[in-house]
């Protein structure tokens, strides 16, 4: 993989906004959840710098390794309760909105599962990740076991 522009390491306004977001997100959303939500987006852009970021952070909250392997067969395991059912599912819905368009049911149940306020921060929360999972693909932002074996 071709090294690109560090994107993280430039002053930008915009970049800057992004984190904002996420300080604002984490005060606003349960950061467990949120960790799940992360992974399983950075799971379907396949985002391996992101999935790498977010499964520690998840660890650190408390996330147990079987959760963390299964979350990408999450319908098929009984690991997860409703309110992370609900959640994924939205997650996924919104992720690929251009094959979904949010369908009405997966909607019913997130609205069902949190509170208004609940409910678009973790849109936000899905938005954020899915920004940031494109710009870490389109720069190449490496995976740090790939920037260990090219520094070799």
């Amino acid at each position: 993989m071709t090294k690109r522009l560090n994107f993280l390491a430039r002053k930008n306004g915009g970049i800057e906004g992004l984190v904002a977001v996420e300080s604002w997100l984490a005060t606003s959303f349960d950061p467990k959840l949120l960790e799940l939500i992360k992974l399983r987006v950075s799971q379907m852009n396949g985002c391996a710098h992101c999935l790498h970021m977010h499964r520690q952070d998840a660890i650190k909250l408390g996330e147990t390794d079987d959760r963390l392997l299964l979350l990408d067969a999450w319908r098929e395991s009984a690991l997860y309760t409703e309110r992370e059912r609900a959640a994924l599912a939205w997650a996924e819905a919104l992720t690929r909105i251009s094959e979904t368009h949010a369908p009405d049911a997966v909607y019913d149940e997130a609205r069902k599962a949190f509170s208004e306020d609940e409910l678009v921060a973790l849109s936000i929360g899905v938005a954020t990740i899915n920004a940031w999972n494109r710009l870490a693909i389109g720069f190449r932002l490496q995976h740090p076991a790939d920037r260990m074996r090219a520094a070799a």
